[in-house]
């Protein structure tokens, strides 16, 4: 892939293509991204991650990262907030990157992670996926 290439999105998001949950959101975000400004990588494709060796498999399952327009590498609940906004709903989000609440919603957050499959379970039936379909 070009340098172009790689800056052709505003965010290029990196998802768990094994978790129900994830790739809900994935779903959600890429039907309302009607100006494709993000472009959503499973970590789990066989090469997704070689054009970006900024990103590290292991640590992008343990915690959502993205790459922004600057090349700048964002985890957590800060990617979700930039993606929010980049389809006009940061607004929804952006009460959890407030300082005082930042703090608490970041411990959550990396406790929903851990335990994503078992949350995935319980809302969906289903912990896990084999491979589970971003397009619908």
């Amino acid at each position: 892939m070009t340098q172009s290439n790689l800056k052709a999105h505003s965010l290029t998001l990196f998802y768990d293509g094994f978790c129900p949950l994830c790739v809900a959101e994935m779903k959600s975000l890429a039907k309302k991204d009607k100006q494709h400004r993000m472009k959503l990588v499973d970590v789990h494709e066989e090469g997704a991650l070689d054009d970006y060796p900024q990103i590290n498999k292991a640590a992008a399952l343990i915690r959502l990262h993205a790459i922004d327009e600057h090349n700048q590498v964002l985890v957590g609940l800060d990617v979700t907030h930039k993606a929010w906004q980049l389809v006009g709903r940061g607004w929804l989000i952006a009460p959890l990157r407030w300082p005082l609440v930042r703090i608490g919603a970041d411990w959550l957050y990396l406790l929903f992670a851990k335990h994503r499959y078992r949350i995935s379970a319980l809302l969906t039936g289903k912990s896990r996926c084999e491979r589970c379909e971003l397009k619908s």
